[in-house]
Protein backbone atom coordinates (compact mmCIF):
# COMPACT_ATOMS: atom_id res chain seq x y z
CA UNK A 1 0.00 0.00 0.00
CA UNK A 2 2.73 2.34 0.82
CA UNK A 3 4.66 1.55 -2.38
CA UNK A 4 1.78 2.52 -4.10
CA UNK A 5 1.01 5.65 -2.54
CA UNK A 6 4.61 6.91 -3.11
CA UNK A 7 4.07 5.34 -6.99
CA UNK A 8 1.32 7.87 -7.17
CA UNK A 9 2.97 10.53 -5.69
CA UNK A 10 6.16 10.57 -7.57
CA UNK A 11 3.86 10.48 -10.55
CA UNK A 12 2.03 13.62 -9.46
CA UNK A 13 5.71 15.41 -9.13
CA UNK A 14 6.20 14.45 -12.73
CA UNK A 15 3.07 15.36 -13.67
CA UNK A 16 3.33 18.96 -12.27
CA UNK A 17 7.07 19.41 -13.71
CA UNK A 18 5.94 18.50 -16.95
CA UNK A 19 3.48 20.75 -16.94
CA UNK A 20 5.67 23.78 -15.70
CA UNK A 21 7.98 22.96 -18.16
CA UNK A 22 5.21 22.78 -21.14
CA UNK A 23 3.49 26.30 -19.48
CA UNK A 24 7.09 27.52 -19.44
CA UNK A 25 8.10 27.34 -22.32
CA UNK A 26 5.03 28.25 -24.11
CA UNK A 27 5.31 31.31 -22.03
CA UNK A 28 8.41 31.68 -23.40
CA UNK A 29 7.83 31.22 -27.15
CA UNK A 30 4.91 33.56 -26.47
CA UNK A 31 6.99 36.68 -25.22
CA UNK A 32 10.26 36.41 -27.40
CA UNK A 33 7.57 36.40 -30.40
CA UNK A 34 6.05 39.56 -28.75
CA UNK A 35 9.35 41.37 -27.85
CA UNK A 36 10.60 40.80 -31.74
CA UNK A 37 7.02 42.42 -32.82
CA UNK A 38 7.76 45.76 -30.37
CA UNK A 39 11.22 45.78 -31.45
CA UNK A 40 10.23 45.84 -34.90
CA UNK A 41 7.59 48.29 -34.48
CA UNK A 42 10.24 50.29 -32.21
CA UNK A 43 12.39 50.06 -35.57
CA UNK A 44 10.07 51.01 -37.67
CA UNK A 45 8.71 54.04 -36.11
CA UNK A 46 12.43 54.98 -35.17
CA UNK A 47 12.49 55.45 -31.52
CA UNK A 48 15.48 57.26 -29.88
CA UNK A 49 17.42 55.23 -27.68
CA UNK A 50 15.75 55.23 -24.39
CA UNK A 51 19.09 55.01 -22.41
CA UNK A 52 20.46 52.68 -19.91
CA UNK A 53 18.51 54.70 -17.03
CA UNK A 54 15.00 54.51 -18.57
CA UNK A 55 15.39 50.65 -19.32
CA UNK A 56 16.50 50.31 -15.72
CA UNK A 57 13.95 52.56 -14.60
CA UNK A 58 11.34 50.48 -16.10
CA UNK A 59 12.92 47.10 -16.23
CA UNK A 60 12.56 47.11 -12.42
CA UNK A 61 9.59 48.66 -11.92
CA UNK A 62 7.64 46.00 -14.38
CA UNK A 63 9.35 43.57 -12.54
CA UNK A 64 7.99 44.71 -9.56
CA UNK A 65 5.12 44.42 -11.15
CA UNK A 66 5.49 41.08 -12.35
CA UNK A 67 6.69 39.52 -8.93
CA UNK A 68 3.71 40.69 -6.98
CA UNK A 69 1.51 39.36 -9.36
CA UNK A 70 2.91 36.32 -10.14
CA UNK A 71 -0.05 33.96 -9.14
CA UNK A 72 -2.45 35.36 -10.72
CA UNK A 73 -3.74 35.77 -14.25
CA UNK A 74 -2.59 39.76 -14.08
CA UNK A 75 1.33 38.39 -13.79
CA UNK A 76 0.98 37.29 -17.41
CA UNK A 77 -0.15 40.42 -18.20
CA UNK A 78 2.70 42.16 -16.68
CA UNK A 79 5.36 39.11 -18.70
CA UNK A 80 4.13 40.81 -21.64
CA UNK A 81 4.22 44.33 -20.45
CA UNK A 82 7.91 43.77 -19.41
CA UNK A 83 8.98 42.08 -22.22
CA UNK A 84 7.19 44.21 -24.90
CA UNK A 85 9.24 47.07 -22.88
CA UNK A 86 12.13 45.22 -23.26
CA UNK A 87 11.77 44.89 -27.08
CA UNK A 88 11.07 48.10 -27.74
CA UNK A 89 14.40 49.17 -25.94
CA UNK A 90 15.91 46.73 -27.94
CA UNK A 91 14.49 48.36 -31.37
CA UNK A 92 16.80 51.84 -31.54
CA UNK A 93 20.03 49.39 -30.98
CA UNK A 94 19.16 47.43 -33.66
CA UNK A 95 18.88 49.94 -35.84
CA UNK A 96 21.75 51.38 -34.83
CA UNK A 97 23.67 48.00 -35.91
CA UNK A 98 22.32 47.29 -38.59
CA UNK A 99 23.04 50.93 -39.63
CA UNK A 100 26.83 50.14 -39.72
CA UNK A 101 28.91 48.11 -42.98
CA UNK A 102 28.50 44.45 -41.59
CA UNK A 103 25.49 45.19 -39.19
CA UNK A 104 22.63 42.76 -40.61
CA UNK A 105 25.84 40.03 -40.18
CA UNK A 106 26.74 41.17 -36.72
CA UNK A 107 22.78 40.63 -35.82
CA UNK A 108 22.25 37.20 -37.57
CA UNK A 109 25.57 36.20 -35.29
CA UNK A 110 24.58 37.18 -32.00
CA UNK A 111 20.78 35.94 -33.02
CA UNK A 112 22.22 32.34 -33.81
CA UNK A 113 24.82 32.23 -31.09
CA UNK A 114 21.94 32.95 -28.57
CA UNK A 115 19.71 30.56 -30.02
CA UNK A 116 22.37 27.80 -30.54
CA UNK A 117 23.38 28.33 -26.41
CA UNK A 118 19.65 28.33 -25.08
CA UNK A 119 18.75 25.19 -27.20
CA UNK A 120 21.81 23.33 -25.76
CA UNK A 121 21.98 24.12 -22.71
CA UNK A 122 18.60 23.55 -21.91
CA UNK A 123 18.77 20.74 -23.66
CA UNK A 124 21.75 19.20 -21.36
CA UNK A 125 19.61 20.21 -18.26
CA UNK A 126 16.29 18.59 -19.40
CA UNK A 127 18.05 15.19 -20.43
CA UNK A 128 21.11 15.11 -18.19
CA UNK A 129 18.89 15.91 -14.94
CA UNK A 130 21.40 17.40 -13.10
CA UNK A 131 21.44 19.82 -10.43
CA UNK A 132 23.10 22.73 -10.92
CA UNK A 133 21.28 24.71 -7.62
CA UNK A 134 25.03 24.71 -6.13
CA UNK A 135 25.12 27.25 -8.73
CA UNK A 136 22.85 30.22 -7.33
CA UNK A 137 25.31 31.67 -5.05
CA UNK A 138 27.68 32.20 -7.20
CA UNK A 139 25.26 33.78 -10.08
CA UNK A 140 23.73 35.76 -7.37
CA UNK A 141 27.19 37.28 -6.28
CA UNK A 142 28.62 37.60 -10.23
CA UNK A 143 25.20 38.88 -11.36
CA UNK A 144 25.50 41.78 -9.27
CA UNK A 145 29.36 42.84 -9.51
CA UNK A 146 28.94 43.05 -12.94
CA UNK A 147 25.61 45.21 -13.21
CA UNK A 148 27.69 47.81 -11.42
CA UNK A 149 30.57 47.14 -13.21
CA UNK A 150 28.08 48.40 -16.16
CA UNK A 151 26.79 51.04 -14.42
CA UNK A 152 30.72 52.18 -13.56
CA UNK A 153 31.70 51.53 -17.12
CA UNK A 154 28.64 54.01 -18.06
CA UNK A 155 29.27 56.73 -15.76
CA UNK A 156 33.41 57.12 -16.27
CA UNK A 157 33.22 55.80 -20.70
CA UNK A 158 35.07 52.73 -19.90
CA UNK A 159 35.08 50.94 -23.46
CA UNK A 160 37.57 48.11 -21.67
CA UNK A 161 35.02 47.67 -18.53
CA UNK A 162 32.31 47.41 -21.05
CA UNK A 163 33.65 44.78 -23.61
CA UNK A 164 34.88 42.85 -19.99
CA UNK A 165 31.22 43.27 -18.80
CA UNK A 166 29.87 42.03 -21.70
CA UNK A 167 32.05 38.43 -21.79
CA UNK A 168 30.83 38.27 -17.86
CA UNK A 169 26.86 38.74 -19.01
CA UNK A 170 27.48 36.13 -21.17
CA UNK A 171 29.19 33.31 -18.93
CA UNK A 172 26.29 34.43 -16.12
CA UNK A 173 23.17 34.27 -18.80
CA UNK A 174 24.48 30.92 -19.88
CA UNK A 175 24.92 29.78 -16.02
CA UNK A 176 21.88 31.06 -15.77
CA UNK A 177 20.01 29.19 -18.19
CA UNK A 178 21.25 25.97 -16.86
CA UNK A 179 20.60 26.75 -12.99
CA UNK A 180 16.45 27.92 -13.99
CA UNK A 181 16.02 24.75 -16.04
CA UNK A 182 17.58 22.62 -13.46
CA UNK A 183 15.00 24.32 -11.02
CA UNK A 184 12.46 23.85 -13.05
CA UNK A 185 13.05 20.08 -12.99
CA UNK A 186 13.90 19.78 -9.40
CA UNK A 187 11.08 21.63 -7.51
CA UNK A 188 13.03 25.03 -6.97
CA UNK A 189 10.72 26.81 -9.33
CA UNK A 190 7.59 26.17 -8.91
CA UNK A 191 6.30 29.24 -10.48
CA UNK A 192 6.02 29.52 -14.91
CA UNK A 193 5.63 33.07 -14.84
CA UNK A 194 9.05 33.63 -13.03
CA UNK A 195 10.52 30.60 -14.58
CA UNK A 196 10.08 32.58 -18.22
CA UNK A 197 11.30 36.00 -16.60
CA UNK A 198 14.64 34.24 -15.38
CA UNK A 199 15.27 32.42 -19.03
CA UNK A 200 13.75 35.70 -21.08
CA UNK A 201 16.20 38.61 -19.06
CA UNK A 202 18.79 35.78 -19.63
CA UNK A 203 18.18 35.35 -22.99
CA UNK A 204 17.89 39.39 -23.79
CA UNK A 205 21.66 39.52 -21.92
CA UNK A 206 23.50 37.08 -24.26
CA UNK A 207 22.02 38.40 -27.37
CA UNK A 208 23.25 42.29 -25.95
CA UNK A 209 26.33 40.93 -24.78
CA UNK A 210 26.95 38.74 -27.65
CA UNK A 211 26.09 41.48 -30.06
CA UNK A 212 28.17 44.40 -28.37
CA UNK A 213 31.28 41.60 -28.22
CA UNK A 214 30.99 40.94 -31.88
CA UNK A 215 30.27 44.74 -32.86
CA UNK A 216 33.50 45.36 -30.70
CA UNK A 217 35.55 42.85 -32.24
CA UNK A 218 34.24 43.56 -35.78
CA UNK A 219 35.28 47.75 -35.43
CA UNK A 220 31.46 47.93 -36.27
CA UNK A 221 30.78 49.05 -32.21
Amino acid sequence: MENIQTLGQSQTSTLATNRLIRNTYTLLALTLAFSAVTASLSMVFQLPYFGPWVTLIGYFALLFLTTKLRNSAAGVVCVFALTGFMGATLGPILSFYLATPHGSQLVMQALGATAFIFFALSAYALYSRKDFSFMGGFLFVGALVAFFAGLAAIFFDMSALSLAVSAAFVLISSGLILYQTSAIIHGGETNYIMATVTLYVSIYNLFMSLLHLLGAFSGDD
